[in-house]
């Protein structure tokens, strides 16, 4: 296959759909699950939803998706999960950004279709980490490609929650090239390094972009399998740490790291740059943000 037709781009964006319901759903549960704790006497979170559009010239349609976010739970301070499946045609700058990635065809057609999920979660308790996952598929008419990838963020680091974290990934990467973990392992801590301040955003994950073997099916079976390992990752980490006593202090080092997720975000993240740039709901694209955050 050399380019994938209308149904695989149409089974791209209900698998992206279904990550999202089955994450929505085992968040719900866990708060409804927490009992103990300083939040216990807290209402269990639930997510608000609001479909997004995607702005167009002349008020064409350019499709959309649905922002999912939950605020003040049990567990999670602030997480939003968001989905959208968007069309059109890429901007100039977006247009250079692509060929400057070595997309071809882009001055002949700019045309672009992009569908996937992107999650993140800040929790309540300082000691269970923050996380980031996305996984998403890009067409134009003369290329297409997968990428995605998921990584922890922890104010307070525990070598347990990294190995495990880390080993739910590389199983999810063996079951399908076994060079894979490795190579997005070191692609995640290059990606998510913040150069101005010399040091990673957290202790890592996986990530890829730009992922095309030839093989669609191939490719689309690994990132659903990226996809799929979220939850058995993340929710061992979140079942050891959601209890753990915490002090000021650590309320405090939470508080300076969640300065450093935004300063990220904000300055070299390329979705966030993307979304803005080709029109996307601004909500939507800075859900990752977190409620509150402090610089030294």
């Amino acid at each position: 296959m050399t380019q994938p037709l209308e149904a695989e781009r149409a089974r791209a964006s209900a698998w992206f759909r279904e990550l999202r319901d089955s994450i929505v759903s085992a968040f719900e549960a866990l708060e409804d699950s927490q009992s103990d704790g300083p939040f216990a006497d807290t209402p269990a979170g639930r997510f608000e939803l609001r479909e997004t559009r995607r702005a167009a010239a002349g008020g064409d349609d350019a499709g959309g998706g649905l922002m999912s976010v939950m605020r003040g739970g049990r567990v999670f301070e602030k997480v939003g999960v968001n989905v959208s499946t968007v069309f059109g045609t890429l901007g100039e700058q977006a247009q250079k950004a692509m060929a400057a990635r070595g997309v071809p065809g882009m001055e002949a057609d700019p045309t672009f279709w992009a569908s996937g999920i992107s999650l993140v979660a800040h929790m309540q308790n300082p000691h269970t980490p923050a996380v980031h996952m996305n996984t998403r598929m890009f067409w134009t008419p003369h290329a297409w490609w997968f990428g995605g990838g998921a990584d922890l963020n922890p104010c307070i680091e525990y070598a347990e929650d990294t190995a495990s974290f880390h080993a739910a990934l590389e199983a999810a990467c063996d079951a399908h090239d076994a060079a894979y973990y490795e190579r997005f392992k070191a692609w995640a801590d290059e990606y998510f390094f913040v150069p101005h301040r010399g040091r990673a955003r957290g202790v890592g994950g996986i990530f890829y972009d730009d992922l095309n073997t030839g093989d669609w099916e191939a490719d689309f079976a690994f990132t659903r399998a990226v996809g799929a390992a979220f939850l058995p990752a993340f929710l061992p980490v979140t079942e050891r740490r959601r209890n753990q006593p915490w002090t000021d202090a650590d309320k405090e080092a939470q508080l300076v790291h969640r300065g450093l997720y935004a300063e990220y975000n904000l300055v070299y993240d390329r979705g966030t740059k993307f979304g803005l740039a080709t029109g996307h709901d601004a909500d939507a694209v800075l859900m990752s943000l977190p409620p509150l955050a402090k610089w030294p």
